[in-house]
């Protein structure tokens, strides 16, 4: 028989909308345990790159910019664009209702933003930026949650949910010398587990196999929360909807600069000032560190003539194609960007970049080798780049020789050297877009028959059918949403 504590209200995730909703259940005086299976808080907000879309900001009142959450609300059906129709309405109602409450919130916790910057189709400039790096989210809010009292289990993975007479009542989880526990809670449990983007059960459930089989930014979202809530009866909206598989460079062994800088106050805002004050010639440098570790290859490098190399040396896909899933299914699940001089010298400068944070910055090929040695390959021949890359030289030449013989179409030869490569990359899922069909409460509807009693989703689990296109809109989401379930879970403890 496993051994039980109590509580009022148990979160399963220790991401932005489960220690949101920890800290939300806790400042309304309720004991609150926050499970969360890794070594640490942060879950993909801290894998994002930190972008909030917002309204109404001190940031957007500085720029003297006058916005509405009216105007947020129809500039978010552009951002959907055909996908529009599936949008659940009443839930972006209530995301562009709240995002300035909610950005005031994590600035009072210490959380600092720079911006507002440009973000077509956003008819004004709404997307806040966290500095120094998107750690500082979990960060602050771990360490506002302690403050209130939460109880943190670290390394803690939740199994099942525990029901009685139909309602759930708390959490069987693994502890980390593998005893199982239940954590039982008077009032509510807050799913707050993440998205399903390395659940390769629910993505071959739900989405395109071309997803399948592909790597997740996050490998540690694997849907748990969402199928702890599908045994119980909850449905799954928009699982289809996956943002992937896109092309990314392999992380660096070492941190950089950038993600090495704790994220206390003083320092966040030093740099907000920085970034406001201190010329691009000097800032340039920190921002390449961010640019060249976090973002992927622009697809004009393809355009341009590049190509897509496996570690057989061999090219196997229509660059101008659908080349990411193509990636995927290569060896080792990764390739290389490979380019000559003439190339080269176009990605030197605007407007040939390599990668770009919308309104922050641009990275070009000589960032690349400044910042990321390790996936910057150079060779006055071909055989000397393959040698770099780690690939056979023969089948490196066979297959520039076949592109330029007829393989191009409309492309540019690649014969001019010095030869170059960029890579590894690998096709990732950022994340998936299927969450728990929920109420406007954050309460888990059962197929038609209405809710789970005692069971509320926040986050990517309980995304709801809600669209969240471009940059900021999912951290938005998983603030706002996290605050209201933590608040209803904190309303149904009785007296």
């Amino acid at each position: 028989m496993a051994e039980t504590t109590v509580a009022d209200v148990i979160v399963v995730g220790g991401g932005g909308a489960g220690l949101a909703a920890a800290a939300e259940a806790a400042r309304l005086g309720r004991q609150v345990i926050l499970l969360e299976k890794n070594p640490a808080t942060g879950g993909s907000t801290s894998w994002s790159v930190g972008s909030i879309t917002a309204i109404n900001t001190p940031h957007q009142r500085q720029a003297g910019i006058t916005d509405s959450a009216d105007a947020h609300f129809e500039d978010m059906a552009l951002h959907a664009g055909p996908l529009a129709p599936r949008d659940n309405l009443r839930l972006r109602r209530i995301l562009v209702d709240h995002t300035a409450e909610m950005l005031d919130w994590l600035m009072s916790l210490g959380v600092v933003f720079v911006g507002p910057m440009p973000e077509p189709p956003h008819r004004c400039n709404r997307m806040h930026n966290v500095v120094p790096n998107s750690k500082s989210l979990a960060f602050h809010l771990t360490k506002h949650c302690r403050e209130l009292g939460v109880d943190i289990r670290l390394n803690t993975a939740s199994q099942r949910l525990l029901t009685e007479n139909g309602k759930v009542v708390g959490v069987e989880a693994r502890l980390p010398d593998g005893a199982l526990h239940q954590f039982r809670a008077r009032g509510g449990v807050v799913l707050a587990a993440g998205d399903y983007s390395n659940g390769r059960d629910l993505k071959a459930r739900y989405a395109s196999p071309d997803v399948v089989d592909v790597d997740a930014v996050n490998a540690t979202a694997t849907g748990d929360g969402h199928r702890m809530a599908l045994e119980l009866g909850a449905t799954v909206v928009n699982g289809d909807i996956v943002r992937g598989p896109i092309m990314r460079f392999i992380p660096p062994t070492r941190a950089n600069l950038i993600q090495q800088l704790p994220p206390v106050k003083p320092l966040a805002r030093l740099i907000a000032w920085a970034m406001g004050h201190l010329p691009q010639w000097i800032l340039r440098p920190f921002l390449m560190s961010f640019l060249t570790t976090a973002l992927g290859p622009s697809p004009d490098l393809y355009k341009e003539g590049a190509v897509l190399i496996n570690r057989h040396g061999e090219r196997f896909t229509d660059e101008l194609g659908k080349p990411n899933p193509d990636v995927a299914k290569q060896p080792g699940r990764m390739a290389w960007i490979v380019f000559d001089h003439n190339i080269a010298g176009k990605f030197s400068a605007w407007p040939h970049f390599i990668s770009t944070a919308p309104g922050v910055a641009y990275a070009y090929l000589a960032d690349y080798r400044r910042n990321r040695a390790d996936i910057y390959h150079q060779s006055d021949t071909v055989a000397g780049l393959a040698a770099s890359m780690g690939v056979p030289a023969a089948g490196l030449t066979r297959a520039l020789a076949e592109y330029n013989a007829s393989g191009r179409a409309t492309r540019p030869a690649l014969e001019q050297g010095p030869f170059y490569a960029l890579g590894p990359v690998k096709s990732y899922v950022v994340f998936t877009d299927g969450g728990l069909k929920v109420t406007e409460q954050l309460e888990v509807v059962r197929g038609e028959d209405g809710v789970i009693p005692g069971l509320y989703a926040a986050g990517s689990t309980g995304q709801g059918g809600l669209l969240l296109e471009g940059h900021g809109h999912h951290l938005g989401w998983a603030f706002i949403s996290g605050r209201i379930a933590g608040r209803n879970a904190a309303a149904n403890v009785r007296a």
